[in-house]
């Protein structure tokens, strides 16, 4: 039978530290690997990690205070303590603090695949390796996620020297970027049925 779970304030697992601290709330063991969640802390004027998708997992950032960026793709959306972010596989994104308030995300893993990608990291730098964007994609990709700007098959517009897309790959990447902001401020970005990697 699997015990419930009580994470104090001072408890959790801490994974990354220094500017942008991620707190591991729940590794999946109390929910069959269902669920995820860590707590990040982002210091002042933090950016945040490179604009990444991921293949196997949804991810959700409940801002708990301050007001942290996200960007999706191209876009970028100011998202104040109270906004949910739910990000589904196949989706660009990535969040900064661009404030001069510390922002406090809780973050969600569906299923808790990611997790283990935190710990990696922190292992890394524990070894006295540098975290290069060569390494950290590395690392990435053993959790199907990859640095990108763009959707999972989204096709990339041609200049218009070389022509249009054509209409098929036109309607799916405007499927693609879909996005929109529901009541209360919840941010949906979704890719559509093709969404996933």
């Amino acid at each position: 039978m699997t015990r419930v779970s009580i994470v104090r304030p001072d408890g959790g697992e801490i994974a990354l530290g220094g500017p942008t601290r991620l707190r591991i709330l729940e590794d999946g063991s109390t929910t069959a690997h269902r669920l995820g969640i860590a707590e990040i802390t982002i210091a002042p004027h933090t950016a945040g990690p490179p604009q990444h998708r991921h293949g196997r997992h949804d991810e959700g950032f409940y801002v708990v205070a301050g007001t942290a960026r996200f960007t999706v793709g191209e876009e970028s959306y100011e998202a104040p303590a109270g906004t949910l972010v739910m990000i589904p596989p196949g989706a660009p994104h990535t969040f900064a603090n661009d404030s001069d308030e510390p922002v406090v995300l809780l973050n969600t893993f569906t299923p808790d695949l990611y997790v283990q990608y935190f710990r990696d990291l922190r292992d890394m730098v524990a070894s006295g390796s540098q975290p290069t964007a060569a390494r950290i994609a590395d690392v990435m990709a053993r959790y199907a996620t990859e640095p990108a700007t763009t959707y999972s098959g989204e096709a990339v517009e041609p200049d218009h020297d070389q022509g249009i897309a054509s209409d098929d790959v036109a309607q799916q990447a405007r499927q693609h970027r879909a996005r929109t902001i529901g009541p209360g401020g919840v941010l949906l970005a979704y890719g559509g049925a093709a969404g996933g990697a």
